[in-house]
């Protein structure tokens, strides 16, 4: 997943530099979030299968770890093929999952993966749009704030309103989609969106594999990770990794030693550059497991972290869909139930499908035909049934 040093350098300098074309549209242009910025004709290897015009656009966001000031943020914007309907195509407002927080990783320069492409050509199908950010710090400087559901909404929402300003054809009619991280992100936007974006039409939420962290959540779920015994694999370890080094990137109190053990420190140092393929293979090959990798003190060092992972609201202005599997390893069925639960007792509507046998991926286009349902009854206004102790199916 690594890229050529050569196309890498050339990506960071057209963002850092710009074209002088993109430096008369900036000094033209306030600095305000959703402004865009430029637009460049996105690879058809990038793009989706039977897709029309696709491009990659640059636009401002409010940055989401000072909330304050704007940074730029690269996206996709692909259309469907052929005229789009009166009044423009709807908006599918993709937050991808977790690809690593280093400039190689950036999803906007790689092709789709097979899951990937199936579900966002099942939406495109639908009639939509897809307007895919890329978040801060992949494909622009910095490092990625991972996990920071601030710096995701503001994003997805910024995304948004950039892509309906700068591309012709789009509708400001938004379902906001997003799959492991960008579950988390999908629910941060539409968390968000009230106060920060209440221009950006939201008519519902998809999530699959959402996380949702409290820390008597990572109480429970470090101790039944503990208590499991030797394991080949355990995902938690590289989202922890990733936390680390995304927070020690912006926060110089931050010390690794107090949040991982010496097994685990050349996979901390090679989690800022290496993709999260690549990390996964290298958690497997150095056999790091919860006990071996994570200090008993991690939750303290970790701890600002973990708090820029909380949503802003439990209390969603519109529905929200999600979908978890039974045997979903990487974000444990125990904290997306927990989260429905919450959002539930808040005041939202949620409907939500558990899936029996499936992990994590396995989940993402296995809800499709729910979801299908979900966002006819919501784009067409209607109620939608609610279900928060949800069943396997």
């Amino acid at each position: 997943m690594t890229l050529p040093a050569r196309i890498l350098g050339t990506l960071v300098a057209s963002v850092c530099l710009a074209a002088p074309a993109l430096h008369a549209r900036a000094a033209e242009t306030p600095a305000r979030p959703g402004t865009p910025v430029g637009t460049t004709l996105l690879a058809p290897a990038l793009s989706l299968p039977d897709a029309g015009r696709a491009v990659r656009l640059t636009y401002l966001s409010t940055d989401g770890v000072t909330g304050k000031g704007t940074v730029p943020v690269t996206a996709e914007v692909i259309l469907p093929p052929g005229r789009p309907p009166a009044g423009g195509w709807p908006i599918v407002a993709w937050a991808h999952g977790t690809v690593g927080i280093g400039q190689a990783c950036t999803p906007s320069l790689h092709p789709y993966s097979a899951r990937n492409s199936t579900y966002l050509a099942a939406w495109m199908k639908r009639g939509f749009a897809i307007v895919a950010t890329d978040y801060q710090g992949l494909g622009t400087p910095g490092v990625h704030p991972y996990l920071n559901t601030r710096v995701e909404a503001y994003n997805v929402l910024d995304g948004v309103r950039a892509a309906v300003s700068a591309v012709p054809g789009l509708s400001n009619t938004v379902m906001i989609v997003g799959q492991s991280q960008g579950g988390g992100a999908a629910f941060a936007a539409a968390a968000f969106a009230a106060t920060y974006a209440p221009d950006v039409n939201i008519r519902g939420t998809v999530a699959t594999g959402v996380p949702y962290f409290t820390p008597e959540l990572g109480a429970q779920l470090t101790a039944a990770a503990q208590a499991a015994g030797p394991v080949k694999y355990d995902p938690l370890v590289v989202y922890m990794l990733y936390l680390g080094a995304s927070l020690a990137a912006r926060d110089p109190a931050f010390h690794p030693e107090e949040a991982f053990t010496p097994r685990a420190m050349a996979a901390y140092h090679a989690a800022s550059t290496t993709c999260v393929g690549d990390m996964e293979q290298k958690i497997r090959d150095e056999g790091l497991t919860v006990p071996n990798a994570l200090q008993p003190g991690f939750p303290k060092a970790l701890a600002p972290a973990f708090a820029a992972m909380a949503y802003p609201t439990l209390k969603l202005a519109q529905p929200l869909f999600v979908g978890t599997g039974t045997d979903d390893h990487d974000v444990p069925p125990m904290l997306q139930l927990s989260l429905v639960r919450a959002a539930c007792a808040a005041g939202s509507t949620v409907q939500a499908h558990l899936y029996k046998g499936l992990d994590h991926s396995q989940t993402v286009n296995a809800s499709l035909p729910d979801s299908a349902a979900f966002t006819q009854a919501v784009m067409a206004g209607q109620p939608v049934t609610p279900q928060c102790a949800p069943v396997p199916q």
